[in-house]
């Protein structure tokens, strides 16, 4: 398979890019950053794109992929309700538009752990926002994935954030997988489907499991 995947400069999407250039299923990924990655893969190309607000529909770049791993996002400490909407929804949704919606698509996007419908959170009211509205595309399957504490793949540098303390969530059964095992559950999901649109830490443990 050929994987788009956002957010290689950040904790999950490093681990996820790594974990997938190891899988034998990922013949390609094209990492789309604001910066380079700093990884040098055979299997890896990367388009630099400063705002991915520019980037235009049904871009050419973008096209002859399987899957997209949206894994770019921003915590929403410091920052105000209108940024953290742009960032969290609206460019997820041009990006997506970028790819043309395609009947034989999978789009994943990590909202994480504490999105909900009925949240009075605004981050996580957001990030179900756009969770709903990417299903609503004509994708042929688009997923939420919402993992919580996340152990680091091998050989991961950037460790920011929760990527740190991965420890503290370890010895609590259901609240953490690890960063291979949501990249196996990613792959799983584009390979075999799933039956539930949001996969949370079970979901992706048990998803993890069929990509041996």
């Amino acid at each position: 398979m050929k994987i788009i995947l956002t957010g290689t400069t950040g904790f999950v999407g490093e681990g996820v890019l790594l974990a997938c250039l190891d899988r034998p299923e990922v013949e390609k990924v094209l990492s789309v950053s604001r910066r380079p990655c700093e990884i040098a893969h055979p299997k890896l190309e990367e388009y630099i794109v400063e705002d991915f607000m520019t980037l235009p529909t049904d871009d050419p770049k973008l096209q002859g992929y399987d899957a997209c791993f949206f894994c770019a996002g921003k915590s929403n400490i410091g920052m105000s309700k209108e940024d953290y909407y742009h960032l969290s929804y609206e460019i997820t949704m041009h990006f997506a538009a970028t790819i043309g919606p395609k009947r034989e698509f999978v789009f994943i996007y990590v909202s994480g752990a504490g999105t909900s419908e009925t949240s009075r959170q605004f981050w996580s009211q957001t990030k179900s926002k756009t969770e709903r509205e990417l299903r609503e595309l004509p994708f042929k399957a688009a997923y939420g994935f919402r993992p919580a504490g996340m152990k680091p793949y091998k050989g991961q540098k950037r460790l920011q954030g929760w990527g740190k303390y991965h420890w503290l969530f370890t010895w609590i059964p259901g609240f953490s997988n690890t960063i291979e095992e949501v990249a196996k559950a990613m792959i799983s999901c584009v390979k075999h489907g799933y039956s539930e649109p949001i996969v949370g830490v079970k979901d992706i443990d048990t998803l993890s499991k069929l990509c041996k």
